[in-house]
């Protein structure tokens, strides 16, 4: 019989003790989809006196990751630690120095050290899996990887966090707050204390560079990406986009175009007819499009220790197989660096919701001003709850929400435009610009 897969373990908490679980529960399916078994023979974590809901009888205890790594008896480390450097780092370097293979789902680790890691296992005959790292149970990494390998990658955009998407969905269903709706997802523990990481979108954008390195052979570099979090959208602006046929969502998206790789992370408007206008609460969904396929999207939950732990299992499946790739599709070497694109050359539709001044001339110039940039208007929404007309209103109110939604323009154009309106003064406030993802 062929020598069974010897797993260790480092870091037992939600997702590391159901892959545990998971390992123990599924063990015969396991030997026979692998052709070998797959046996947890090492763990370690920060502290063994915790109480766990585990059998750890028969499994080793290592003191520290690193010695975990170093058993020569361990084929293959699972560092589900976390956090962008030590321990997790140099653990994951001595296993594929080893010529041990790897399975994590750290995306901090991923995004700031992948390509330092990927050439290590190179290096050294080793494997790196890391399909747990972006959006957990949905098999987006080997997709992009293997399955699509022969597809040349256009677009790929996603929902990448759960927390975010909550927060959207509930300020849209029940026209709440932003800070209401954090304040709950915190109380239900899908937003942590301090949230800044998920609303201000940096989780999105660490998971859209291993993504974009993945489907256009780029260097991994959360640096090159445009990030712009959700606390700004207003449960107004939710609803005129539901009036408009949109829905707002936080996308991370990577697109190739003329002048390169664009990567940006920031509320986007989708057409509700989209799939991924569909995906709601905490569900993540990434779609891919890519040349002479129809776009593709694959929904599922983003996070969880179920949901993360099926992923990491799969990746350890891979290892017991003898699967082994270029742990980003292609060698290190050929990867090819990126640089952050200016957002300014941007192309796409807008939306646009000012506060103008209610008297007249004040449509005339806001108009004069789009019209100089050569800005075109695909429809313009004034919302007064007493119906007055901005243009012939003659200053029976004080200020009135106008939302102009644009025809396909750029980035600079409409902050151009909208900076000679401010100058104007037939505007109140900060205007609040929301860019447009077609189909």
């Amino acid at each position: 019989m062929v020598a069974p897969l010897r797993v260790g373990i480092a870091g037992l908490g939600t997702v590391g003790a159901e892959v545990v679980r998971l390992i123990e529960s599924r063990a015969s399916a396991l030997a026979s989809r692998c052709g070998r078994p797959v046996r947890v023979i090492a763990v370690t974590a920060r502290t063994k006196a915790k109480k766990r809901s585990l059998d750890l009888r028969g499994i080793a205890w290592a003191k520290d990751p690193h010695q975990l790594a170093e058993n020569p008896d361990v084929d293959c480390l699972v560092e589900l630690i976390g956090g962008a450097g030590e321990p997790a780092l140099s653990a994951i370097e001595t296993a594929l120095k080893a010529g041990k293979s790897v399975v994590t789902a750290n995306k901090a680790l991923i995004a700031k050290h992948g390509l330092r890691l990927a050439k290590a296992a190179e290096a050294h005959g080793a494997t790196l899996n890391f399909e747990a790292a972006v959006g957990a149970a949905i098999p987006i990494v080997k997709t992009l990887r293997e399955g699509l390998a022969g597809t040349s990658i256009n677009r790929v955009y996603g929902i990448l966090n759960g927390t975010c998407n909550y927060i959207l969905t509930r300020m849209e269903k029940e026209g709440l707050s932003f800070d209401e709706c954090l304040k709950d997802a915190q109380r239900l523990g899908y937003a942590e204390a301090d949230p800044s990481f998920d609303v201000d979108g940096h989780d999105t954008a660490q998971k859209l560079a291993i993504l974009s390195s993945l489907a256009f052979g780029t260097k991994v570099a959360e640096n090159a990406i445009y990030v712009e979090g959700i606390s700004s959208i207003t449960p107004e602006d939710l609803r005129a986009a539901s009036d408009l046929g949109y829905r707002v969502k936080l996308l991370g998206v990577a697109v190739r175009t003329a002048k390169g790789i664009e990567q940006r992370v920031h509320p986007t408007m989708v057409p509700k007819s989209s799939s991924i206008a569909q995906v709601m609460d905490v569900t993540n969904a990434v779609t891919v499009d890519g040349e002479g396929i129809p776009p593709m999207t694959l929904v599922g939950p983003g996070a969880g220790g179920a949901a993360t732990a099926s992923a990491v299992v799969a990746d350890i499946a891979d290892v017991a197989r003898g699967v082994r790739v270029s742990p980003f599709g292609r060698p290190v070497e050929q990867l090819r660096a990126t640089e952050k694109a200016p957002m300014e050359r941007h192309e796409g539709g807008y939306y646009i919701r000012l506060m103008a001044r209610d008297f007249p001339g004040t449509a005339a110039a806001i108009a004069t001003r789009l019209a100089e940039q050569k800005i075109s208007l695909e429809s313009i929404v004034q919302r007064h709850p007493n119906g007055v007309d901005l243009a012939r209103s003659g200053g029976k109110a004080s200020q009135v929400p106008v939302i102009l939604i644009t025809y396909a323009t750029h980035e600079d154009a409409v902050y151009r435009a909208l900076k000679a309106v401010q100058r104007d003064k037939v505007i109140s406030g900060r205007p609040q610009v929301i860019r447009i993802e077609k189909n």
